[in-house]
């Protein structure tokens, strides 16, 4: 692959679930080119997932990444190589505490998880709540009360008889003036300080390489990226994206199972 004399965007944002990462949490060979190849003519690459720092950092390090991370939906900049959290907002857990009454008062019960905030930041799980993220650690979570004892970051919620897409709309519509909720993947709708984004997340992180939105190609796979999408000025969704993603994509690119987004990057850097 001969490279273009200059990749088309200055900025490459790529999600890590469902999108840079396949099934197995490793990056293929192809992938890892691609990126290398778009970075030597002339971008930066940037992570934007919906993983606080703990979950992610691990496998920013086994990928030997050593720029900045958008992590928690926006809600925290890590910088990997120095292995600092540069800034972190957390959800007001009184606002929060009101959210969650509302919306069990509309739909019943709900299993509960949450982020503490911080690098170390721990994982509080309930009981009924079905973790599907990685491998690593949490607590058990056994009163409501314990999820206000530290800043929080964002809380996970589940239901036994709404599906994600139905959950995410219903508290939207319930509590969707208080917090924000998004749809992250399989089993994954977390209630965040209302207004953040991975928008809002990757914008301050590009300001900080004085770069833009028009610089910027996006790639994802949920409707947490939809945000994302509509701040950059090219969004490309994975095949196995979500439908509401790749109906406000400007591409759909091939699976992340199938170096999708080496695919779109080897394209641009020969056109």
């Amino acid at each position: 692959m001969s490279p273009a004399a200059e990749f088309p965007y200055r900025l490459i944002a790529t999600d890590l679930d469902g999108t840079l990462l396949r099934g197995d949490e490793t990056v293929s060979t192809r992938t890892r080119d691609a990126l290398a190849a778009a970075t030597a003519a002339g971008a930066a690459h940037i992570v934007v997932t919906g993983r606080s720092v703990p979950w992610t950092r691990h496998i920013l390090d086994d990928l030997g990444y050593e720029g900045l991370a958008v992590c928690g939906q926006g809600a925290q900049l890590y910088h990997a190589g120095e292995h600092r959290l540069l800034t972190s907002l957390t959800l007001d857990r009184r606002i929060a505490e009101i959210a969650l009454a509302k919306l069990e008062a509309a739909i019943g019960p709900l299993a509960l998880a949450a982020s503490r905030d911080g690098l170390a930041g721990e994982v509080l799980v309930s009981a009924d709540y079905t973790v599907q993220e990685g491998p690593l650690p949490v607590i058990p979570l056994d009163s409501v009360a314990d999820l206000w004892a530290a800043p929080l970051n964002k809380i996970y919620i589940q239901h036994p008889e709404l599906d994600d897409d139905a959950l995410a709309r219903v508290a939207t519509e319930t509590i969707g003036g208080l917090v924000s909720v998004v749809m992250a993947g399989p089993g994954i709708v977390e209630v965040l300080p209302l207004g953040l984004s991975k928008a809002s997340g990757l914008s301050i992180a590009a300001r900080r390489l004085g770069l833009r939105a028009a610089d910027t190609i996006a790639f994802g796979d949920m409707p947490n990226d939809i945000p994302m999408f509509g701040w950059a000025v090219h969004g490309v969704a994975m095949a196995n994206a979500h439908d509401t993603l790749k109906a406000v994509a400007n591409d759909v690119t091939g699976s992340n199972e199938d170096d999708g987004i080496a695919e779109t990057l080897e394209r641009l850097l020969v056109a």
